[in-house]
């Protein structure tokens, strides 16, 4: 059970205030990582513009969830799985094998999108020492760049934040989400941490 507060607007520390307001205007309601991470206003607005420019980066919005979800999954990220998993299907109408793939740890039906996927967890698993990798071969054989090289650092870097967030915290899952919830391969729900 998490000690860490799950604030709302009234009890959130002002600067985080119009980004908890925005969330709930736009979604319906405050993503309880959001509500976590407004005890620190800076790191709120941290993964608040991090995902802003990955937004604008010259990665696809599926090729995004893409990285991810791909980092989550080798974080070990239940919440941000689950969160990505749902974005991904409903509002960027990335197809159910990918994800499925994605989620379950097998080779993406879609070589592009598995050599972006391999790479991006090759950077979460090996901490960015991927220069002579196989997978960044794999990435550029595929089509991608240098830009879309540094474009999955920033993923991975948006995504590391959010992901240690929900670590340290224990972020529950919202019920908008609890449809993707993601269990890490080969551990059951109620024997984690």
């Amino acid at each position: 059970m998490s000690t860490f507060k799950l604030h709302t607007i009234a009890s959130a520390p002002v600067g985080a205030v119009p980004i908890l307001e925005a969330a709930n205007k736009g979604l319906g309601f405050i993503p309880n990582l959001y509500a976590h991470l407004a005890e620190a206003p800076t790191a709120l607005q941290a993964y608040k513009q991090l995902g802003a420019l990955l937004e604008q980066s010259s990665l696809t919005p599926a090729e995004q969830q893409v990285v991810l979800i791909s980092a989550s999954v080798e974080n070990r990220c239940e919440y941000c799985v689950a969160a990505h998993s749902f974005l991904a299907r409903n509002m960027v109408k990335v197809p159910v094998e990918i994800i499925s793939a994605l989620r379950n740890t097998q080779p993406v039906p879609n070589l592009k999108l598995n050599a972006l996927a391999l790479f991006a967890k090759a950077v979460v698993r090996e901490r960015g020492w991927v220069a002579n990798s196989r997978e960044l071969k794999d990435f550029f054989a595929a089509g991608y760049t240098q830009q879309h090289a540094m474009e999955v650092v920033l993923g991975v870097t948006m995504k590391t934040l959010s992901n240690y967030v929900n670590h340290l915290t224990d972020t529950p899952l919202d019920d908008a989400f609890a449809g993707e919830a993601w269990v890490i391969p080969g551990e059951c729900a109620s024997c984690k941490h």
